[in-house]
């Protein structure tokens, strides 16, 4: 990639994790700009997952180097990868069922987030404009009091992309945020996506391929752990070896 210096938000470096002989990484290296999406696909164990626990420092790799706008961040524990701007998603939707959709927001913004602080009190002004940005950005709004549990599961998911945003991390980490999902509510999940790479960097790791279009970012192709190939949705969908190794019937 020919991502300038100054526009270089991550820098994934050759980085191995190495489980007893298995590479879960083998030398992987990938770089993300300020305010890109990019896309990682790849077949079951590709190493996506754990390319995603390396950057949020929940695993350590064993060779290799991650760098946050030019900074060494490999060590570093996940609470202070969290401080400097990175924030997940899971796959599986994470709110807390019994607070209202504002209420899961608000902890989320919430800088002090040690849990007998964040209980005890309302919402500052600046958390209380945060929180109606986020539900806006997520086309939450009319949802606002409405208990979490109650969400729709694509409701759910959209939510706690909007914990993430509301974060104020500068790169999202979206781990399959359309699973479970019908069409329109993917075609929803890719629109929303789309506004909040205007101002962030976005890495979101799906195998839906009708999802990964509409997006219509970089895609980048895993495989045993290794870089692949990395192009456009057509120029993946059309390269051999990655039909070969993941696409199959998806081409």
């Amino acid at each position: 990639m020919t991502t300038a210096t100054a526009d270089l938000l991550l820098a994934v470096d050759g980085v191995t994790v190495d489980y007893s002989g298995f590479k879960a990484l083998d030398g992987f290296s990938l770089t993300l700009g300020r305010r890109e999406t990019r896309v990682v696909i790849g077949p079951n164990g590709a190493g996506k997952s754990t390319l995603c626990d390396c950057i949020i420092g929940r695993v350590r790799p064993s060779a290799g180097r991650i760098l946050l706008r030019g900074e060494d961040i490999t060590q570093k524990p996940e609470h202070a990868i969290v401080g400097a701007g990175i924030c997940r998603k899971f796959q599986a939707p994470g709110v807390l069922a019994a607070l209202s959709v504002a209420q899961n927001l608000a902890l989320a913004a919430r800088r002090d987030r040690r849990w007998w602080k964040a209980l005890g009190t309302g919402m500052s002004a600046a958390e209380q404009e945060t929180v109606a940005a986020v539900l806006a950005e997520i086309d939450l709004a009319g949802r606002r009091e409405v208990l979490a549990g109650t969400l729709s599961h694509g409701e759910k998911q959209w939510l706690e992309i909007g914990m993430v945003v509301a974060t104020g991390a500068e790169l999202l980490l979206l781990d399959e945020p359309t699973a479970g999902m019908g069409p329109a509510e993917t075609s929803r999940t890719a629109a929303l996506i789309r506004r909040l790479a205007q101002s962030r960097s976005v890495l979101v790791i799906d195998h839906d391929m009708r999802f990964v279009e509409e997006l219509g970012a970089q895609v980048t192709v895993m495989h045993q752990g290794r870089f692949l190939f990395q192009g456009g949705i057509a120029d993946v969908r059309a390269d051999a070896q990655v039909a070969q190794v993941y696409l199959g019937s998806h081409r």
